[in-house]
């Protein structure tokens, strides 16, 4: 896993276009789409926190995460108050393969437990192998059967804070 400190600052406006950029790149574009990243009513929406994440002052990935609670009927709603989401793609294709996303998303959450965040769930496409698999490493478990939401098919994962003092 690469150390290093990512900065995580609030997605604007005029991050719009690099946004569009990595949505056109076919490793982002297989799993996200490419529709519009954001409109300026989506970005005060105060259920979503929307991230660029930067390394050494560079853009390479972007980050959400939002309330599970925000939506009726949301796959993950059973899930306990202040439960967070997450998705996240880095869209640099230079910055794949290095470890960055166990880097940035480990960050992420571990913020987000600081805060006091008591689960914290994800929902690859269940083909998203590579996704998957560092969701696990992060620590996060498959917790039922691939389904079809508004989103599209997920794979439901929930990981929780690590244990302390064993």
């Amino acid at each position: 896993m690469t150390l290093a400190n990512y900065r995580f600052r609030p997605a604007a406006m005029s991050d719009l276009p690099l946004l569009v950029t990595w949505q056109g790149f076919s490793h982002v574009r297989a799993w996200w789409g490419n529709d519009e990243p954001f409109d300026e009513e989506q970005l005060r929406d105060t259920r979503v926190s929307r991230w660029i994440v930067e390394l050494d002052g560079n853009p390479f990935a972007y980050m959400q995460d939002y309330s599970v609670h925000g939506w009726p009927g949301h796959h993950f709603g059973h899930l306990p108050p202040r439960s967070r989401g997450i998705d996240q793609y880095i869209g640099d294709p230079a910055m794949i393969g290095l470890g960055h996303g166990t880097g940035f998303i480990g960050q992420r959450m571990d913020y987000l437990f600081a805060a006091g965040v008591p689960i914290i769930a994800v929902d690859p496409h269940p083909l998203n192998t590579r996704a998957i698999a560092v969701y696990q490493k992060l620590g996060f478990q498959i917790v039922g059967a691939e389904q079809q939401t508004p989103w599209g098919l997920v794979l439901p994962m929930e990981a929780r804070p690590p244990r302390r003092g064993r």
